[in-house]
């Protein structure tokens, strides 16, 4: 089974994917964390392109490129062998990402963008997407709290230095791609605090594993 987080800058994914994890592995179920960009080494060097803040100059296409390359390699290496031998794998953003931030934000097309996913992806799709929704300035406002409390090492994504409009853009377009599949998605209220939305999500996928009794054999 193939489960991801999706939401804007701030959104908490990162919090609650390890939440999850711990979840499922009560629960009886072999799970595999991992996120996009970086699920790999390869992944990891292409992150660090993609999210260096002095890159600003980097082309909405090439932009893209990078993206699909990242998922190419990890779907191969890590997702498709994992789901291979039964393990429910859960993913910190996936093609969503790509078509709401590269599509409904920078404006490339997004029919191209999903043909592009089908050509180098397969067009493997989650099995169930969980957007933590929030209002775009309160998750700027975590995201700056986040890098000021952080080690030195730790900086400000070229993501995060983009205008609210941006951020407000990434939203609209979420939300937009759950309106249009809602059997895949769910949306979980992450202005709450963080024990309340890790609630929300159990509770989500405790009903859709009873809903799918055949996706725990």
């Amino acid at each position: 089974m193939f489960i991801t987080l999706e939401g804007i800058e701030g959104s908490g994914k990162t919090t609650q994917i390890k939440t999850m994890a711990q979840w499922l592995t009560a629960a009886g179920r072999d799970c595999l964390t991992t996120r996009e960009p970086g699920g790999t080494p390869i992944g990891g060097q292409i992150r660090s392109v993609l999210l260096h803040p002095d890159n600003s100059d980097l082309t909405p296409t090439a932009e893209l490129l990078l993206y699909v390359a990242d998922r190419v390699q990890h779907l191969e290496t890590v997702v498709r062998p994992a789901l291979a031998a039964g393990k429910v794998v859960v993913c910190d953003r996936y093609f969503d990402a790509t078509l709401v931030y590269q599509g409904y934000a920078r404006g490339l097309d997004k029919d191209m963008i999903r043909q592009l996913h089908q050509l180098a992806c397969e067009g493997l799709t989650p099995d169930l997407t969980l957007l933590l929704d929030l209002d775009p300035e309160a998750g700027l406002a975590r995201a700056w709290r986040r890098i000021d409390s952080d080690t030195a090492h730790e900086m400000e994504s070229r993501f995060e230095k983009e205008k609210l409009l941006f951020h407000q853009r990434v939203r609209a377009g979420y939300l937009d791609l759950a309106r249009r599949e809602p059997r895949r998605f769910a949306i979980i209220d992450a202005t709450a605090d963080m024990r309340v939305v890790r609630a929300q999500i159990e509770s989500t996928l405790e009903a859709y594993f009873k809903r799918r009794p055949s996706t725990i054999e």
